[in-house]
């Protein structure tokens, strides 16, 4: 079987994109990043998908981002905005951007790639309900894909990216007919004991299932 990377954090999509790659027939090894993120919970959410996907080996690296901060993710200070509508959500950045993660993510998943000698990096970014987020657009990877082969040993790894055009409708459609347990995945930024209803994160989660006809199988705060 061909060796795959997947860029795991245990959100909603991140988890369709490794049920896609594993239904692709790719033999999947699942890569998830304490960050230091507020919302540390969607590493037990990342081992339960790791876990129940077959993931042939799943690996959590410790990068400390809090020592850079800068993003309501990891920095205690700043407040995740909640309650805003779509169109706050993407007239600017959002607060909730963290500098450079998926640059730093892609690197660590290209530096796996290269040792394991998998020729395919899967990620889950986005690009219609983005929120705003600069590494979440097509030209973004298009330049991360050069950067890669340009400076890896290898030189053939490719970044797959199979959500990046779909709403949020259309990948949860997509996760349904994959069979991905989205009960056990985890979006909110605030990382309680419920999901707190009220973030970017969970608005948007929240209307794509409504769009798609479905449930949230998760327990909401609000």
């Amino acid at each position: 079987m061909t060796k795959a990377i997947c860029l795991l954090s245990g959100g909603l999509d991140s988890s369709t994109v490794i049920y896609y790659a594993k239904d692709q027939g790719y033999e999947v090894y699942a890569l998830s990043f304490d960050y230091g993120q507020r919302h540390k919970r969607e590493l037990d959410a990342a081992k339960n998908i790791a876990s129940s996907v077959g993931a042939k080996e799943h690996k959590i690296l410790k990068v400390d981002l809090t020592q850079i901060g800068g993003s309501a993710l990891t920095d205690q200070n700043i407040e995740v905005p909640l309650d805003r509508e779509m169109e706050e959500m993407t007239s600017e950045i959002p607060v909730t951007y963290v500098p450079m993660r998926n640059t730093i993510f892609l690197a660590f998943a290209a530096a796996y790639a290269e040792i394991i000698g998998a020729d395919t990096i899967f990620a889950g970014m986005n690009f219609i309900d983005y929120s705003g987020y600069p590494d979440c657009r097509p030209e973004y990877i298009k330049a991360m894909q050069k950067a890669i082969q340009l400076g890896s040993k290898a030189q053939n790894i490719n970044i797959k990216t199979p959500i990046i055009h779909m709403d949020k409708r259309e990948i949860i459609q997509l996760g349904s007919k994959l069979n991905v347990p989205y009960e056990k995945t985890w979006s909110c930024y605030k990382g309680g004991k419920k999901a707190c209803g009220q973030c970017d994160s969970c608005l948007l989660r929240l209307n794509g299932f409504e769009m798609a006809g479905l449930i949230d199988p998760i327990e909401y705060e609000k």
